[in-house]
């Protein structure tokens, strides 16, 4: 009989090494994320009853956790997927027009953040995205865009506190 991870019943499934590795990884990575948090000087940006360090807490406590769980897993035998690759011509050559539009796309953001703020300079790198990857709806897309970066801007800027350029529309919002 055969069990759910291939072996016959009774046999051990040999030990991967390279998924202990991976486990071991993040164990390493959740507790440097752990202790940098902890180090976080929080007497300048405390608001409130959650300090700075509440989410990177969080996150290497996951990645923590996540590791312990893999290792038992593989431990016991368990095995991920082999990725099953996608349905792709390996010889169609890459489509370079789409990288430097979005590379474009990119640098117009770093080149216009500083003049027109962040509002503006993120709603021409949304839409040089979307455009670059084949978007092509010159009503919907702009409208999308601004509407992202402006609420991408005042999620960042007003609620949480992070103080993001908003150039000359600054006395506007």
């Amino acid at each position: 009989m055969t069990h759910e991870h291939g072996h016959e019943h009774g046999e051990r499934a040999p030990v991967r090494r390279s998924e202990l590795g991976l486990c071991a990884f993040l164990l390493v990575l959740g507790g440097l994320v752990c202790v940098d948090a902890l180090r976080i000087p929080d007497d300048f940006t405390r608001r409130g009853p959650v300090g700075p360090e509440a989410v990177p807490m969080l996150v290497g406590g996951l990645l923590v956790l996540v590791s312990v769980l893999l290792a038992v897993d593989v431990l016991r035998g368990g095995r991920g997927q082999a990725e099953a690759g996608e349905d792709i011509d390996p010889d169609t050559p890459a489509d370079w027009r789409t990288v430097a539009m979005l590379l474009a796309a990119f640098l117009a953001n770093v080149a216009l953040i500083g003049p027109l703020g962040f509002p503006i300079a993120m709603a021409v790198l949304f839409w040089g995205s979307v455009y670059a990857l084949g978007s092509r709806d010159m009503v919907r897309d702009p409208l999308l865009a601004a509407g992202l970066s402006l609420l991408t801007w005042f999620v960042f800027d007003r609620l949480l506190g992070v103080p993001l350029p908003g150039g000359p529309l600054m006395g506007v919002l």
